[in-house]
């Protein structure tokens, strides 16, 4: 029967698993698979398997209950081994990797930050900037504008709309990483300048909240910071 796999801890975890239960409709007990200094917190694979609210709450609360207690790499959601067997033997063959990703993450915690310009915001900047893209847009408006004008304009106003949200998430970034272990940028995609992920200590997660207000306010209303978080610090395992 393949093993559905939570979480590696390291063997001394309290990992108290009374009262936890599993993914699944039958919500199967709890165990733990151990390998030299080191453990895995499974259960028995459902079949069928899906993203549901219910079985995504369930990993989750494991998560959180592990790592209460101790260091722990978390695992997202669907991970499976074929069995109890080979996921001890990937334990042990790769124990050293999972002891030196555990001492980095002991007592840290991960926080999302999405942030976003106004793009009628953006778009004015820009046109207020650039005496070329400036008068393009102003043909294209009356209708002056040919064919490779206005392609013209798209390209420029792509092009400084990249330029711009790269440089507001640098200076994001550089305001914000001091406040943070680590860093890491994920594609921010078409509505966001920054989609960063930051492990923070534990002790710490109101000075990088606090830090983060302090950012959206210095950016003023034309950007919008969603922070989400304290998480399992699954990015950086």
């Amino acid at each position: 029967m393949p093993t559905y796999i939570y979480a590696i801890t390291e063997a001394d975890h309290p990992l108290r698993l009374d009262g936890l239960r599993g993914v699944g409709e039958q919500a199967p007990p709890l165990r733990a698979i151990r390998a030299g200094d080191i453990s895995a917190v499974v259960s028995d694979a459902p079949e069928g398997l899906r993203a549901k609210r219910r079985d995504v709450l369930a990993h989750e609360a494991v998560l959180e209950a592990l790592m209460a207690d101790g260091a722990t790499l978390p695992m997202r959601f669907g991970l499976l081994g074929p069995d109890d067997d080979q996921v001890a033997q990937t334990l042990e063959r790769d124990s050293a990797a999972y002891r030196s990703r555990l001492a980095e993450l002991a007592g840290h915690v991960e926080f999302n930050l999405k942030a976003a310009r106004d793009e009628q915001d953006l778009l004015l900047e820009i046109v207020s900037d650039s005496d070329q893209i400036r008068e393009l847009n102003e043909r294209t408006r009356s209708g002056a504008a040919g064919q490779d004008d206005r392609i013209a304009l798209g390209e420029l106003v792509a092009g400084q709309v990249a330029e711009r949200n790269n440089e507001q998430a640098q200076r994001t970034l550089e305001r914000l990483q001091p406040a943070a272990a680590r860093v890491s940028r994920a594609e921010a995609g078409a509505s966001h300048f920054l989609n960063a992920s930051f492990l923070v200590a534990a002790e710490s997660a109101d000075d990088f909240v606090r830090a983060v207000s302090e950012e959206a306010e210095r950016r003023g209303e034309a950007c919008t910071f969603t922070l989400t978080g304290p998480l399992p610090p699954y990015s950086f395992v």
